[in-house]
């Protein structure tokens, strides 16, 4: 879940504290360090007040940022999360290792798993 990291991301862009936050959008502080925490889900009123305050979409919040792809004289839409985006750039840096996850992501995958045991 991207949630979290977000409310925290927006939250310190805006250079308030879990407290002031919370106070902005009517939750305590315990409420906005567990939703940055990941270990509560604010509620869909919660949510539309963060929407509301820092002035996103809700899309946002669920990971959903939107791009316009051009591919040769087409455009289109694709929805995917800054963060995914983020990820292969940085696969993307080593060669060897972006090519084996093209050639076979579910098998780099499974080795990731099984590495990470």
């Amino acid at each position: 879940m991207l949630i979290g990291k977000r409310i925290k991301s927006l939250r310190k862009g805006r250079g308030l504290t879990q407290e002031e936050l919370g106070k902005i959008i009517n939750v305590t502080k315990v409420s906005i360090c567990c939703y940055e925490n990941e270990t509560r889900i604010p509620t869909l009123e919660t949510l539309l007040a963060l929407c509301e305050f820092f002035n996103v979409d809700i899309n946002y919040f669920l990971g959903n940022d939107s791009y316009l792809v051009t591919d040769g004289n087409e455009k289109y839409g694709l929805t995917v999360a800054k963060e995914d985006i983020d990820f292969l750039k940085e696969i993307r840096k080593n060669r060897n290792l972006y090519h084996k996850v093209i050639d076979d992501p579910k098998r780099f995958v499974e080795l990731m798993d099984i590495k990470m045991r």
